[in-house]
C-alpha cells in the first residue's frame, strides 16, 4: 500500500549508515519528468552535509507535494548549502529512441558525472544504476524518507519547470508553462488542434500515429 506522503518526513539516517561504512560523500538522486507528454526527462544529484542544521531544512519535502513557491524558496538554500550539485536532462527524441526507462537512469547517470566533488556512495529514489561503479541503495518513496533524495527532487523539479517555460515561448499554444508536459485536459485538447510539436514524445500514447506535426502557420 503507498503511504501517505504528506505525513513523511526526511531524515538523514540511511546517509549516516553509509557514513557508518566509511563513506563520506552521499549524493542522493531522483528525476522528475517521466510520465510527461512533452519536453526532457530531468534528473540531479546532491551532497548535503549530514550536521546540517538550518530551519529551511524542516521545511523539505518530496517536491510532489510542495508548492511551484516553496519549490523555489528552497532551492536557493539547497545550492547555497550543498557540497555538490549535478543534474542531468536527456531530450524527447533520445526517450522516444532507448525508452523512459533507460532515459531516466541516463539522466541520473548523467547527473551523477557532473558532480563536482564526485559522490563515493549513493542513495537513489526506487532505482539502482548498474552502469554506475559506487555503492549505492535504491529507497522506495527515497524522495519523501531521505533528506539528500529529496532535495535532488526539487532541484530536478524547479530545473525542468524553467526549462518547460522556455520551451513553452518556442511552442506556444500548447500551455506547457502551466501543466510543464503532463498530460491534462488542456495539453490533450491543444495536441488535438495544434497537433504534435518537435519536443513530444511520439512513443507516448502512440502520438506519432495518432497526431499530425506542428504547424507554424
Amino acid at each position: 500500500m503507498k503511504p501517505n506522503l504528506t505525513k513523511l518526513k526526511p531524515s538523514f539516517r540511511e546517509e549516516r549508515k553509509f557514513i557508518a561504512e566509511g563513506y563520506i560523500l552521499t549524493a542522493g538522486v531522483d528525476e522528475v519528468g517521466r510520465g510527461c507528454l512533452a519536453g526532457p526527462v530531468a534528473a540531479c544529484a546532491v551532497i548535503l552535509p549530514c550536521n546540517i542544521r538550518k530551519p529551511w531544512l524542516k521545511e523539505v519535502r518530496d517536491s510532489k507535494i510542495l508548492t511551484q513557491k516553496k519549490r523555489e524558496y528552497l532551492f536557493s538554500f539547497i545550492e547555497e548549502a550543498a557540497i555538490g550539485i549535478g543534474t542531468g536532462v536527456i531530450q524527447n527524441d533520445v526517450i522516444d529512441l532507448i525508452g523512459i526507462g533507460n532515459a531516466s537512469k541516463l539522466a541520473m547517470k548523467n547527473a551523477i558525472e557532473q558532480l563536482n566533488p564526485q559522490a563515493d556512495s549513493l542513495l537513489i529514489d526506487f532505482f539502482k544504476l548498474p552502469d554506475v561503479r559506487l555503492p549505492q541503495k535504491g529507497i522506495a518513496y527515497g524522495d519523501a524518507l531521505c533528506y539528500s533524495i529529496a532535495c535532488a527532487s526539487i532541484i530536478a523539479k524547479v530545473t525542468r519547470d524553467y526549462l518547460m517555460v522556455e520551451l513553452d515561448k518556442k511552442y506556444p499554444g500548447y500551455g506547457l508553462a502551466s501543466h510543464k508536459g503532463y498530460g491534462t485536459k488542456e495539453h490533450w485538447r491543444n495536441i488535438t488542434e495544434k497537433g504534435i510539436s518537435p519536443i513530444h514524445r511520439l512513443s507516448f500514447c502512440n502520438l506519432g500515429e495518432r497526431f499530425s506535426s506542428y504547424n507554424e502557420d
